[in-house]
């Protein structure tokens, strides 16, 4: 190595390189870590040095030199890798390693227009130096290299322009909980934001894109899932598209509820005109999702729904694939297709399936969200009504276009909407749940909007976050837990700002919450249970039963404080009904563990006090924040002991947690060799979790004769979902044989859809 190299400094000075400096600061990142050769990073950085170099390159080479020796067998790499890129993040932001008081930061950042000038007028410079003493910026060295470059790309606040840092993560971590709790009275806040920030910042809470990257600036606007549905007028459809143009442009992700566009040739003004159908309507939502590319990453992504009975059923089911023309192709969105009991009787009984037009059957739609017998009733009758436009098809056709279509694609998603209204905290009769989100985790209300501000519409806005299940030792420290998200979470209801009125009025009347869990595949691994043999039943029965438990204990004891939330008189909950008392029995036959908590006692003191939340729980995919917490997302099984993460820095490897201690423990998705265990847990988890869970089903080919998935064994699985109460399916994942050397890949920016983000969490 030539030691006459010279580097160009920060200011444009030149000087010799220095080898030792270099030295220390590797020694620094390494201590403590396990098979770590400092040598064979310098060798690699070496080669790459050269004359004029400049200090930040010089930086960023070594980070570079080191995670590309991230391994199964070497994963403490990632960890020196995440030291070195924290101490070069520090370096740009406050040109040292220490970072500067808080009160300091805080000042400068609010003087440069980056932080909420709110902070300044709800804290003294003596509550600062206070929340100063709760900070351990050395917490900062417990990334892994992926947390860190997901926390410099995402959340922390910058200059995306030039690319200038202004904070780092313990700054984040702290000021989001003071600027959460800002309006709890002096004596309790200091207290909540300690405790606030100890949980978040150990990542025994994970806290969703929005949040991370917004609270504390003057953006205001943290819901990460937004449902908007559209009535049969284009006053409604323009106003639909109007909704999801300002919502795509804060970069939510957006459930579409198209189901009640009439079909192609229903007359329009009493025969005046033909109507087009839903095609060219979905073409138009298509585009309003597109029209934001959200800082150029991507385009937006949304979910369209529709109901299993509809008229253009056939042709809409086939909108995603690659066959076809762009005419009749709408291909840049996800569908979910609403299923009820009746109509998996007809599939059953091998019976003909009537679709109609919404528009030509009055109530019909209503019925098949609030009321199954109802539906049922109406829907024989317009059946035999001769005068009624309708198609028939076969059952089994039909399904089997379903399942043909959700392989091929992936992206036919599945809503059991009788299961989401008769296992709902909501009054179906008041407040039916017609739609879900662009991740299928989201159960609430909506109301079509007449116009963009009409105060009778209702958008649903969801807010979450999660647990982090690999740090519980014990389940009751889902109290402590469950008290400060509650609590948080409904305070940024009343931070955040509303872009649409329909939106403000769910929010502030519901003020639902959706609170889920990361790090699921690293609790059963320790645990020493498993996905695919039922060992892991009574373990999750008692896991999220206590987690629904403490979450609807600490919205009870919000609304003593602060009274229940406005349209508490829609829920289920207000009649002392719980989702103890509404699950799918035959969940019984798989699980036979018993309720551990006093659910009658709790049930009595919500109908005293209420609750300050209409729904507390929704498992979401979760990929990016689990991420940050080096966890494993959402309740999926890992795909590899190693995942690599495309990003725009390039590719990310991150280890499984304790893959040492544990890589005999994990089942990984590919090993497990049905959807039966894991549809099982979903049973289990959809028994308590009171919206719905972003479940997968998965495939191997190879597993089946001639490497072709029986339609079979697909209608089983769909079957077995509904029977276990499972309300909605998520993507179908196909193992593509062509691309088994990638096998441990989890693709972290795919086409569109909530694993890249979209869906912020």
């Amino acid at each position: 190595m030539n030691h006459s190299l010279f580097v160009t400094k920060r200011d444009g000075r030149k000087e010799l390189i220095n080898l030792d400096k270099i030295h220390k600061v590797l020694n620094w990142a390494a201590n403590g870590l396990n098979n770590i050769s400092i040598s064979q990073v310098e060798l690699r950085s070496h080669i790459q040095f050269y004359n004029g170099i400049k200090t930040s390159d010089i930086h960023e080479t070594i980070i570079k030199s080191a995670a590309d020796l991230i391994s199964c067998e070497t994963p403490d790499y990632q960890y020196l890798a995440a030291r070195l890129t924290i101490f070069h993040l520090r370096k740009k932001a406050y040109g040292q390693f220490d970072p500067p008081k808080l009160y300091d930061q805080v000042v400068r950042m609010v003087h440069l227009g980056k932080y909420d000038t709110h902070l300044l007028s709800d804290y003294t410079e003596k509550e600062f130096n206070e929340m100063d003493k709760f900070i351990d910026h050395w917490r900062d060295m417990n990334f892994s290299y992926a947390a860190v470059k997901q926390l410099e790309g995402k959340y922390l606040v910058q200059n995306r322009v030039t690319g200038t840092i202004y904070e780092s993560t313990q700054f984040l971590y702290i000021l989001i909980a003071a600027c959460l709790f800002s309006k709890y009275s002096s004596n309790k806040r200091m207290d909540y934001i300690r405790r606030f920030y100890d949980a978040t910042s150990t990542f025994k809470i994970s806290l969703p894109t929005p949040i991370m990257s917004g609270v504390r600036t003057p953006t205001r606007q943290f819901s990460s899932c937004v449902l908007i549905e559209c009535d049969d007028s284009l006053d409604s459809i323009n106003a639909t598209s109007s909704a999801i143009v300002k919502y795509i442009s804060q970069r939510a992700g957006i459930g579409i509820n198209a189901g009640r566009i009439r079909a192609v040739g229903s007359p329009i003004r009493g025969g005046e005109a033909s109507h087009t159908g839903c095609i060219p309507f979905y073409k138009h939502f298509q585009s309003a999702v597109k029209s934001c590319s959200q800082g150029g990453v991507r385009g937006g992504a949304a979910t369209i729904f529709y109901p299993i009975w509809h008229l253009e059923v056939e042709n809409l089911l086939v909108l995603k694939n690659n066959r076809g023309i762009e005419d009749n192709r709408v291909r840049h969105m996800d569908y979910g297709i609403q299923i009820n009991k009746f109509m998996y009787q007809r599939f059953l009984t091998d019976k003909k399936i009537a679709l109609f037009s919404p528009s030509d059957v009055p109530n019909l739609y209503e019925y098949f969200f609030s009321n199954q017998k109802k539906f049922e009733k109406l829907y024989i009758k317009y059946e035999k009504n001769k005068d009624i436009r309708k198609k028939y098809i076969k059952s089994t056709d039909l399904f089997s276009l379903i399942m043909q279509e959700r392989s091929s694609t992936g992206r036919i998603y599945i809503q059991n909407v009788d299961h989401c209204n008769t296992h709902s905290p909501f009054n179906a009769k008041i407040a039916p749940i017609r739609q879900s989100n662009l991740c299928m985790e989201i159960a609430l209300p909506t109301k079509p909007l007449k116009h963009i501000n009409d105060s009778s519409g209702e958008i649903a806005l969801c807010t979450l976050s999660a647990f982090n299940l690999g740090t519980i030792k014990d389940l009751n420290e889902f109290e402590e837990l469950a008290n400060l998200s509650v609590r948080a979470l409904d305070a940024l209801l009343d931070y955040q700002d509303y872009l649409i009125p329909a939106a403000k009025i769910s929010a502030m009347g519901r003020r639902s919450l959706g609170i889920g869990v990361i790090n699921f595949a690293y609790y059963l691994a320790k645990n020493n249970v498993r996905y695919s043999d039922g060992s892991a039943n009574n373990l999750i029965h008692k896991t999220f039963e206590a987690m629904q438990y403490y979450l609807l204990k600490a919205s009870n004891e919000l609304a003593k404080e602060l009274g229940s939330c406005p349209y508490f008189n829609e829920t289920n909950y207000a009649k002392g009904i719980l989702p103890v008392h509404t699950y799918k029995k035959s969940l019984d036959e798989i699980c036979n563990e018993p309720l551990h908590y006093d659910w009658e006692d709790l049930s009595k003191k919500i109908k005293i006090h209420g609750l300050r939340n209409s729904t507390l729980s929704a498992l979401m995919p979760s990929e990016t924040s689990s991420q940050i917490s080096n966890a494993t997302n959402g309740i999926e099984p890992p795909r590899g002991y190693i995942s690599i993460k495309a990003s725009k820095d390039g590719i990310l490897r991150q280890i499984v947690p304790e893959y040492e201690l544990l890589k005999n423990k994990y089942e990984l998705l590919w090993d497990i060799p049905s959807n039966k265990g894991y549809f099982q847990l979903v049973g289990i988890m959809q028994k308590f979790i009171d919206q719905s869970i972003s479940s997968n089903t998965n495939y191997d080919p190879s597993k089946f004769a001639n490497g072709k998935i029986p339609m079979k064994k697909l209608m089983q699985d769909l079957l077995t979902a509904y029977k276990l109460g499972i309300k909605t399916l998520y993507y179908q994942n196909t193992r593509d044989g062509a691309k088994d050397m990638q096998e441990e890949m989890v693709l972290f920016f795919q086409e569109e859809g909530c694993r890249d983000g979209a869906c912020k969490i």
